[in-house]
């Protein structure tokens, strides 16, 4: 892996954080806090770089662990943020059965072809979620004047494109979006984020018990050498194929996520 400075890194952060801020004349920044390391550790930059007042944290739970918003109160408190809890649980069952009992009775219903009912698509539903969150948090920052949406995802996830399109992927700026999942366990460390967080298995929190390196079927550490060795044309023969051509397939599949949508260019 590259070797990196983490005190620097973390200082061009905050400086970084600061230009966005002040390039868009923003009021301020507002986090959703999900109890896990990569949320911390940018609202932790966010804080250092413009300061507490400047910063909301907000947990977002849809029928997850309260052990979460736990995690997201600590991290909250640590750092001395205002910070709320918006419950989207009964929207987002509101939703399921008012979206899906309409489909169930439109011709939709005798297309699907992959899953037996329109519940049974676990990851489309689980999608809904991240959304639903995504809305919240720009409907209260645009409330409160223009709070800018910081995003939380890291290059590790954002290569292989694991978040959800207009979810989690929807925000104004990414300050951990260029680093490995491993930097940003180092950087943590930097920031003093508690030990609690920094073990915490990595979960989207998209069903119970699901986990990021369960889902993928990898260790982040086994991710991470690998999208480095691709980002920078380094040798891969070393490494596990089957996991390579995994990680070259996702982030191709996933390019889509990763780029404005196409558009027609009148000639």
């Amino acid at each position: 892996m590259r070797s990196l400075s983490i005190s620097e890194l973390k200082g061009d952060i905050q400086q970084w954080i600061n230009m966005v801020l002040t390039t868009a004349k923003a009021d301020g920044v507002i986090i959703g806090l999900s109890g896990g390391i990569d949320s911390a550790v940018t609202a932790s930059l966010c804080v250092n770089s413009l300061g507490k007042e400047s910063v909301l944290g907000v947990s977002l739970p849809c029928q997850s662990n309260r052990e979460d918003i736990k995690d997201a109160r600590l991290i909250a408190e640590k750092l001395e943020i205002t910070f709320i809890i918006m419950d989207v649980s009964s929207v987002f069952e509101m939703f399921e059965k008012t979206i899906i009992k309409k489909i169930e009775k439109s011709p939709l219903n005798s297309k699907l072809t992959e899953v037996n009912t329109w519940r049974d698509n676990v990851l489309a539903l689980a999608n809904i979620k991240p959304r639903l969150r995504m809305t919240t948090l720009y409907y209260i920052g645009q409330s409160l004047g223009l709070y800018l949406v910081a995003g939380t995802g890291n290059r590790t996830e954002i290569a292989i494109g694991y978040f959800t399109k207009y979810g989690d992927g929807g925000v104004d700026f990414e300050p951990i979006g260029d680093l490995y999942k491993c930097e940003v366990r180092a950087l943590a460390k930097e920031l003093e984020v508690p030990k609690k967080i920094i073990e915490r298995a990595p979960s989207a929190g998209l069903w119970k018990g699901q986990t990021d390196e369960g889902e993928i079927g990898m260790t982040y550490d086994e991710m991470d050498e690998i999208i480095y060795r691709i980002d920078y044309n380094l040798d891969l023969s070393d490494l596990n194929k089957e996991n390579v051509k995994k990680v070259r397939y996702m982030m191709q599949s996933s390019s889509h996520k990763k780029k404005m949508p196409p558009i027609f260019k009148v000639s």
